[in-house]
C-alpha cells in the first residue's frame, strides 16, 4: 500500500522552532480538544466499567434511539434504527470506506479542492483514482462511485447552503455515486447555519444514497473515546454493518454509555460552543491585527489564515511567535498560501497568542 508521508511529521522542525519562544510554545497546529468531557459523561463511563460482555457491533438498542433522537432534535432528519450505526471514531470510518464499499484501481474518489487528508489516503488505499473538485459539475462528468462533501469544512470552515448541498445530492444520485457528508463541525456555524444531507429539505424525503458521518469529538470533548456514528441509506449502513461484524469492528460498551449520555444533553454543546466562540473572538481580530486575511471560516474549529505568501513562510514567521499553525499544503496538492490556526486551546493560551500577535 503506497501512502504519503504522514503530513504532520513535516511540522517537527517548526515545533522545535516554536518551542524556543521564551514564554514558550502554544499548539494550534492540531484540533483536539482541550476542555474537559462533561463530567456526567465520565460518570457514565464509570458506571458501564463492568463490561465482561462482548460489545454489539451495531450499538445497543438504547444508543441507536439517542442518536435517532439526536438527528431529529438538531438535524430535522427522521431516521429508524437501521439506519443508524455506531463507529470506533470517525477517522478509520473515513478511511475505510472506499475499501467497505469494495472500490478499486477503476473507480473515482471525489473530494473537496481543499479537504481532510484522509479522504485521499482512503481512496489511494484502494488504488481508486481521485479528483479535487469543488463544482458538481466537473464531479459528475467524472462518473465516480463515491463523493465526500464536508461541511463545515476541515481547514477552511466553508459552510455548504442548503442549494449547494442539494447540487451534489442530485450530481450523486444521478452518476449513481454514494454521498458521504462529513458532518463532523456540525455543530459549530459562525456565519451560517449547517445544513445536513439527511435534512427533507434537500434530499427531498430521502435518504437514498446519502451518508452523513458526526463525531462527538468537537461537539463533546470526547476525542480519546473514539466516538461517532454513520447515518443515512438503510440499505448501505446495513450493508456496512455486515462487514463490521466479520472484521470485529465493535465500538466499546463503556464508549457506548458515555456516547448516550453526551447525545441525550444538549446543554454541553451549548457551553462549548461558547468557550469556541469567545477564544474566536480573541484570536481573529489579532490575526487581523498583525496583518493576517482571514479567508471563509463560517464555521468549524479553525481559522484559514494568509499573509499573502507561501504557507510554509507564515508558519515559520509564527513559529517564531512560538505559535504553532497548519499549513494550507496539508489539504492541497496545489500551491497555497493560507495557514489553518486551530481555536483548541485553553483561553490563557489564546490570550497569549493574542498578546504575541499585537505586540
Amino acid at each position: 500500500m503506497q501512502l504519503p508521508p504522514f503530513p504532520w511529521d513535516s511540522l517537527a522542525p517548526y515545533q522545535a522552532r516554536a518551542r524556543a519562544h521564551p514564554d514558550g510554545l502554544i499548539d494550534l497546529s492540531v484540533g483536539t480538544p482541550v476542555d474537559p468531557t462533561p463530567e456526567f459523561a465520565q460518570q457514565a463511563l464509570a458506571q458501564a466499567a463492568d463490561a465482561h460482555g462482548y460489545p454489539q457491533v451495531w450499538g445497543t438498542p438504547e444508543l441507536r434511539l439517542s442518536i435517532i433522537n439526536y438527528l431529529a432534535r438538531r438535524w430535522n432528519a427522521e431516521t429508524n434504527e437501521k439506519q443508524i450505526l455506531p463507529v470506533i471514531g470517525t477517522k478509520e470510518l473515513v478511511a475505510w470506506l472506499p475499501t467497505t464499499l469494495s472500490l478499486g484501481v477503476e473507480d473515482t474518489v471525489v473530494f473537496p479542492a481543499l479537504a481532510y487528508p484522509t479522504y485521499d489516503v482512503g481512496a489511494r488505499a484502494v488504488g481508486a483514482r481521485t479528483l479535487a473538485t469543488d463544482d458538481p459539475e466537473t464531479a459528475l462528468a467524472a462518473r465516480p462511485k463515491l463523493i465526500w462533501i464536508n461541511s463545515p469544512a476541515n481547514p477552511h470552515g466553508r459552510i455548504l447552503t442548503a442549494t449547494q448541498t442539494r447540487a451534489w445530492i442530485t450530481v450523486a444520485r444521478e452518476c449513481g455515486a454514494v454521498l458521504a457528508a462529513d458532518e463532523c463541525y456540525g455543530e459549530f456555524g459562525w456565519e451560517a447555519e449547517p445544513v445536513s444531507v439527511l435534512d427533507p429539505a434537500v434530499n427531498d424525503g430521502s435518504a437514498a444514497g446519502l451518508l452523513a458521518i458526526h463525531s462527538l469529538s468537537k461537539r463533546s470533548n470526547a476525542a480519546g473515546f473514539r466516538a461517532g456514528f454513520v447515518a443515512g441509506d438503510e440499505t448501505l449502513v446495513q450493508a456496512q454493518l455486515q462487514i463490521r461484524k466479520h472484521l470485529g469492528m465493535m465500538l466499546p460498551t463503556p464508549t457506548q454509555a458515555v456516547m448516550r449520555a453526551l447525545l441525550d444533553d444538549d446543554a454541553h454543546v451549548l457551553t462549548q460552543r461558547e468557550r469556541y466562540a469567545s477564544r474566536r473572538a480573541v484570536l481573529r481580530p489579532a490575526l487581523e491585527a498583525a496583518g493576517l486575511r482571514i479567508d471563509a471560516s463560517e464555521g468549524s474549529l479553525y481559522l484559514w489564515a494568509t499573509q499573502g505568501k507561501d504557507c510554509w513562510e507564515t508558519i515559520g514567521w509564527l513559529a517564531d511567535l512560538g505559535i504553532l499553525a497548519a499549513p494550507g499544503a496539508f489539504y492541497t496538492t496545489t500551491p497555497e498560501s493560507h495557514v489553518r490556526i486551530a481555536l483548541t486551546a485553553t483561553d490563557a493560551q489564546i490570550e497569549a497568542a493574542a498578546r504575541r500577535l499585537t505586540t
